[in-house]
């Protein structure tokens, strides 16, 4: 149909009606949006090398738009759909994180854009965990689980149409993505009234704050948004002077002059008012808001050594001294693109310069793109990390990359069926960029 409306679209829409929805129902994260516009604006302006950068690599336009989320489902069939929800956005699972590493009873996949230019106009991606009710010890508790995420239906039967419309007609047009979007965005808000009773819902609160927060209510709200920071070390600091809690330390690598992976803190969950199905009054405490800053894309070898390291230097009870610990741990992780490049530690895209275009013809594939580079002939950029932080620990999620890392298991297996689909790796996306990248210059 020529009326179609592209998931880059649909997906860009989405998220701006989401961060709308979200800060209306959590006022302290709108000021959170005000304080990273402030710090990145403030930046840019006193750094017109820093502003030029990111206008090359493209990343400017949605620098103030959020980067992340995440939502809890409850069962297979609930995962499933939100798959199905998520294709219509152009975002396909990627990576697998067992979050039973870390002490919580789920394990999950992140949706994202996977193609270059759609990461570029929107790169929203959102982490969907999967509760694993085999983690209740309990057996007539577990069974309750079970029974109710099996008899709520977190999506209308309109929802529904639609992705059965979008799979006939291989998309939506102007007027059904606008319907999707507002019957999308109904899975994603807050629920005051719970589907259980308080004793219930104290007893999966027991069990993890996930259980409770996965099962009693009548969707799956987001727990969280996230924006793109420029300075993270400033945003921490800056929050309490804007009546915002910080979390205790900023998670993932050091600061350095070229940045890795993903660096994240935010502010801590708020209470909120809830009616049990008893009549009762409670409060739950689960949704808050976050920040990134995030870098380069590690290769294998990369993301080994930046695991090893961050395990020697453990986590720390304070932000000053983790960051001062982390500092001195990873001054064996090398700090120049020139470093990381050579070494292979993380993905590059290259691209011939003027010169290197003249001398096209010259240009031999397999040679090592290191002579070329020597010459003037070739640059190469880093290319971003689109996905997780990959550390093991009680706040954190742990991505499985490869075997080399952690060979797949059977909990991934069974993950992947009830997606109904197999998952990305990342690390063959990235390694798929710097390919790509290099064939264009004739390298491969």
């Amino acid at each position: 149909m020529a009326n179609i409306v592209s998931p880059d679209e649909i997906r860009e829409t989405f998220v701006l009606a989401l961060s709308a929805m979200y800060q209306r129902e959590i006022p302290q994260y709108a000021t959170l949006l005000e304080l990273v516009s402030e710090v990145n604006f403030a930046l840019l302006e006193s750094s017109p090398a820093l502003h030029q950068k990111l206008a090359n690599a493209g990343e400017l336009a949605c620098l103030n738009v959020e980067h992340h989320g995440a939502i809890h489902a409850g069962s297979a069939a609930e995962l499933a759909t939100l798959r199905r929800l998520f294709l219509v956005m152009g975002m396909h699972p990627v990576d697998y994180y067992d979050l039973a590493l870390a002490g919580i009873p789920a394990h999950a996949t992140a949706f994202r854009p996977l193609d270059e230019r759609a990461l570029a106009r929107n790169p929203f991606r959102i982490v969907v965990s999967l509760l694993r009710p085999e983690f209740i010890s309990d057996d007539p508790l577990r069974r309750r689980v079970r029974a109710l995420v099996a008899a709520r239906n977190i999506f209308s039967s309109r929802c529904r149409e639609l992705l059965d419309i979008c799979d006939a007609q291989q998309g939506l047009t102007a007027a059904q993505a606008e319907m999707f979007i507002t019957e999308a965005l109904a899975i994603f808000r807050w629920h005051r009234r719970a589907i259980v009773d308080a004793k219930t819902y104290e007893a999966l609160l027991r069990v993890h704050y996930l259980m409770a927060d996965a099962v009693c209510f009548p969707g799956c709200h987001i727990h969280h948004l996230t924006p793109r920071t420029l300075d993270i070390d400033r945003i921490q600091a800056l929050m309490p002077e804007f009546g915002i809690t910080p979390g205790a330390i900023i998670e993932g690598p050091p600061r350095r002059s070229v940045p890795i992976l993903l660096r994240q803190t935010g502010f801590r969950a708020q209470a909120e008012h809830i009616t049990f199905t008893c009549g009762r009054e409670g409060h739950h405490i689960a949704r808050y808001g976050k920040i990134e800053q995030r870098g380069m894309a590690l290769t294998l070898k990369g993301r080994a050594l930046y695991e090893s390291l961050l395990l020697k230097a453990g986590v720390g009870q304070d932000n000053l001294g983790h960051q001062l610990r982390l500092g001195d741990v990873f001054l064996r992780f090398p700090d120049s693109e020139d470093a990381l490049r050579r070494e292979k530690l993380g993905y590059f895209r290259y691209k011939l310069t003027p010169a290197g275009e003249a001398y096209r013809h010259a240009i031999r594939p397999g040679v090592d793109p290191e002579r070329y580079i020597a010459r003037g002939w070739v640059i190469a950029r880093p290319v971003k990390y689109e996905d997780f932080l990959p550390i093991r620990g009680p706040l954190n999620l742990h991505v499985a990359p490869g075997d080399e890392l952690n060979p797949r298991s059977a909990s991934q297996d069974v993950f992947e069926q009830a997606l109904g689909a197999p998952l990305f790796s990342s690390f063959a996306l990235y390694q798929e960029q710097e390919d790509k990248s290099k064939r264009r210059c004739g390298l491969l």
